[in-house]
């Protein structure tokens, strides 16, 4: 088996109560008067954490309707404009567009623009403050992080690329319902999870090189594999409606196609490189409602059963009395069992520490949640478009669309953009969507490659799409990152002037 604007930087606005917290029965217990009781081998300090980065984050992005609402009716009076910078100021932590508000006597307050603006910034803040703080302590400079990438090596991995589906729903599968952490995590999300396979052969290509020329982060000659991971998913509460759209909600289907894009990256690589720089592969499942896994056990000789798995849910509620070494052992067990075949014993104790590690995930979800989200369906609040976003690692916060050109991955844009139609634009609400293009800055020439790959995308969409674009139900903002340095991303453009002039 081994063989060119910087904005002013302004922290977020302090959180105020959720929705979900105000309507949580029986508090922080999760539903019901009885408090919730955790899982023995639940990392609580985590859940805590996570708790916190979510509500903080998606609150800014949550208080802007209501502000915007509260705005609508002090719009006419006399002080308007100082009293709607002040309640921006508090409510999400940054200002308005002056010459939006200040044209508001004449024309009325432009809801569109100003929800478009407020959510960009929302988004520039959110960048600002995951690079600049590392809330979920997963950047390659903490020790968590080189901690669990010794513990990759010792299970025979160099590297972990993970494909998930771009829905939304799963944003949060690398640093939350897998408790990886993200600095060690190659991760690329494509409608259906289908990667592209010539693309992701290129990436193991790099990885291999580097290893023979740094040995980074090993030398070439140990016995270690490139694990590529597809996960797909599923509604445990509506399935034939909440499931993947790519696969029209069809389980099987979602997991076969899953498998046969995994076989052909196999193949692939064997065919141009032989056997001896064969790649390990990996299947997971994910339930959108609660968040548990299904892991499809690989045999050492690749064989995945698609008929067979290790439930999340099912472990956790049967090791819930257990004590912890008990649980650690029923999951061991688990695994083995559900092996169609002589399995390695590095993948096997990968496999556990997924499961276990999703514990914590799933008790979050009773904790927090009764059980089951209450957004079973998309609830995202912008577009990402482009190559990049590292920064975002929750659940229904963004619509993916990993891309170099809007040609090649229209269908999935496309997805993106039918999913909006019935979350904003039915509402009167714009689509809001972030073109990013990270680059190297250690390459002459990749910022200003960027800018153009920005640029090219921006036109591209406003051809497709100029039917919303014309009525002001979508805009773009363009941004850009130095993957090289530990920076937010770089606002270069957006599609609402910043200045009365560029109105024009």
């Amino acid at each position: 088996m081994r063989g060119a604007r910087t904005l002013p930087q302004r922290p977020l606005a302090p959180t105020a109560p959720s929705r979900r917290q105000l309507q949580r029965p029986g508090g922080a217990g999760g539903s019901g008067s009885r408090p919730h009781r955790a899982h023995p081998l639940t990392d609580q300090r985590e859940n805590a954490l996570l708790i916190d980065y979510e509500e903080r984050i998606k609150g800014c992005f949550d208080r802007i309707v209501p502000l915007l609402q509260q705005l609508a009716s002090l719009q006419r009076e006399p002080d308007f404009s100082a009293r709607a910078q002040e309640l921006a100021r508090a409510q999400l932590g940054f200002s308005l567009p002056q010459f939006v508000l200040d044209q508001t006597w004449v024309e009325g307050l432009d809801m569109k623009r100003l929800y478009a603006w407020c959510v960009f910034r929302a988004y520039e803040a959110m960048s600002r403050d995951f690079f600049g703080h590392d809330p979920l302590r997963g950047a390659r400079s903490h020790e968590r992080t080189a901690a669990m990438g010794n513990t990759l090596l010792e299970q025979g991995f160099h590297l972990l690329d993970i494909s998930p589906c771009a829905d939304g729903r799963l944003a949060h599968t690398v640093s939350s319902v897998l408790r990886l952490p993200y600095g060690l995590v190659r991760r690329r999300s494509h409608a259906g999870a289908m990667f592209d396979v010539s693309r992701s052969v290129k990436r193991w290509v790099g990885t291999e090189h580097r290893r023979f020329r740094e040995s980074v982060p090993n030398a070439a000659t140990e016995p270690t594999s490139y694990l590529k991971v597809v996960v797909y998913h599923f509604s445990s509460r509506d399935p034939s409606h909440q499931g993947c759209a790519a696969h029209g909600s069809d389980d099987a289907a979602a997991a076969a196609a899953g498998l046969q894009r995994l076989q052909d990256f196999r193949q692939a690589i064997e065919n141009g490189f032989c056997c001896g720089a064969s790649v390990d592969l990996l299947l997971i499942g994910m339930d959108t409602d609660t968040d548990a896994i299904r892991v499809h056990v690989p045999a050492a000789d690749h064989v995945i059963d698609l008929l067979h798995w290790v439930d999340g849910l099912a472990l956790y509620e049967d090791s819930s009395s257990l004590s912890p070494q008990q649980g650690r052992e029923l999951i061991a067990q688990r695994v083995a069992e559900a092996c169609p075949g002589q399995c390695d014993e590095g993948m096997q104790r990968f496999i556990a520490l997924l499961l276990e590690h999703n514990i914590s995930q799933i008790d979050l979800v009773r904790s927090h949640f009764g059980g089951a989200y209450s957004d079973a369906g998309h609830a995202e609040r912008f577009i990402g478009v482009g190559i990049g976003f590292k920064e975002v690692h929750l659940r229904n916060l963004t619509y993916f669309a990993h891309l170099e050109t809007v040609e090649e991955a229209a269908s999935d844009l496309d997805v993106g953009i039918k999913i909006f139609r019935g979350l904003n634009v039915s509402r009167g609400l714009p689509i809001p969507v972030v073109i990013r293009f990270d680059y190297s800055g250690s390459i002459p020439g990749a910022r200003e490659r960027a800018i153009a790959d920005c640029e090219r995308v921006r036109e591209a969409m406003h051809v497709r799409y100029g039917d919303l674009c014309d009525r002001g139900l979508l805009h773009t903002l363009l941004s850009i990152r130095d993957r090289d340095r530990g920076e937010p991303a770089e606002t270069i453009a957006m599609s609402i002037p910043l200045a009365p002039e560029a109105a024009h």
